[in-house]
């Protein structure tokens, strides 16, 4: 046998020992929070409220989520979050790569200028009246580009697809393509998009998990309740207590039923937040890792 074994040292082992059980512990920390609340939306109402629900569902129902079905709030939150999401990370994706690009060709001229404006930003903001102000001077107040406009590209994500295009796209490509008549615009839809999957599949998770999460610009520009997405509902829901119980499916004269529901909506409400990009997430990670490490290296 080839090779040479490994010997630890008792500092080494030790080392290894303590570390594991760290990281163990973090792991818990977070999981157990997440297995907690899975548990409760399938659980009992009755037994969610007598605290009876520690690890595993108690008396397995599915009426937490009937009640969310039931809940109007719930439908329209979750479809403008669609929207709000869908529409934003297309724009977002958009308009970094065409930022980026550019960046990324040596033969930019100013591009040093370009990049000290786009730092800028990263420290020195309007602040959030003037930003109020001007989103209602240009009419946006209580629509949908009042959630994808003031965050339509951020400063971070270019920085990284820009050095990814650097590392990745060599200049001889670009010589290659022009001999065959291959201007700008072309080289950068029919060869730099298809050759950057990764970075476009990180880029596209950072937009798509922001944009579904934002609840802050929503509260600051939003009146209108039929234009909230689904994480102000739930903000709503979690933090002010605000549910409309004449939505709830449950015996108008069972008072107490309909608190209990209220309580498991919460719960329930937060799997069905979290759902869509526990899904989307297994589909792009196996290119994160490499897109991450290559468009945060040094350009």
């Amino acid at each position: 046998m080839n090779g040479t074994l490994r010997n630890d040292s008792r500092g080494d082992k030790v080392f290894s020992l303590v570390n594991g059980a760290i990281v163990t512990l973090f792991f818990i920390s977070v999981l157990y929070p997440i297995v907690y609340i899975v548990s409760a939306s399938f659980s009992d109402s009755n037994a969610v409220v007598s605290g009876k629900v520690w690890l595993w569902p108690v008396r397995p129902t599915l009426e937490g989520y009937g009640a969310v079905f039931d809940y109007k709030m719930v439908w329209t939150g979750f479809k403008n979050s669609v929207v709000y999401t869908v529409t934003g990370t297309a724009l977002n994706v958009f308009l970094t790569v065409l930022a980026a690009y550019p960046l990324s060709r040596k033969d930019l001229y100013g591009k040093n200028v370009f990049m000290i404006l786009f730092m800028f930003t990263t420290m020195f903001t309007g602040g959030l009246i003037p930003s109020y102000l001007l989103v209602r001077e240009l009419g946006m107040l209580d629509t949908i580009w009042s959630m994808i406009i003031p965050g339509a590209l951020t400063v971070w994500n270019v920085i990284i697809a820009r050095t990814y295009f650097q590392m990745s796209i060599p200049d001889e490509l670009l010589e290659a393509a022009r001999l065959d008549g291959c201007n700008d615009f072309q080289f950068l839809w029919k060869v730099v998009i298809r050759l950057s999957g990764p970075i476009l599949a990180v880029i596209t998770l950072y937009y798509a998990s922001a944009n579904w999460n934002q609840y802050f610009n929503a509260m600051i520009y939003l009146k209108s309740q039929d234009h909230y997405p689904l994480q102000l509902v739930l903000r709503d829901i979690l933090i002010q207590n605000d549910v409309d119980t004449a939505m709830l499916a449950a015996d108008p004269q069972d008072a107490a039923r309909r608190e209990a529901l209220k309580i498991l909506l919460k719960y329930s409400l937060i799997v069905i937040s979290i759902f869509p990009l526990l899904v989307v997430y297994p589909f792009v990670q196996k290119f994160l890792v490499k897109g991450v490490m290559i468009g945060s290296l040094k350009g």
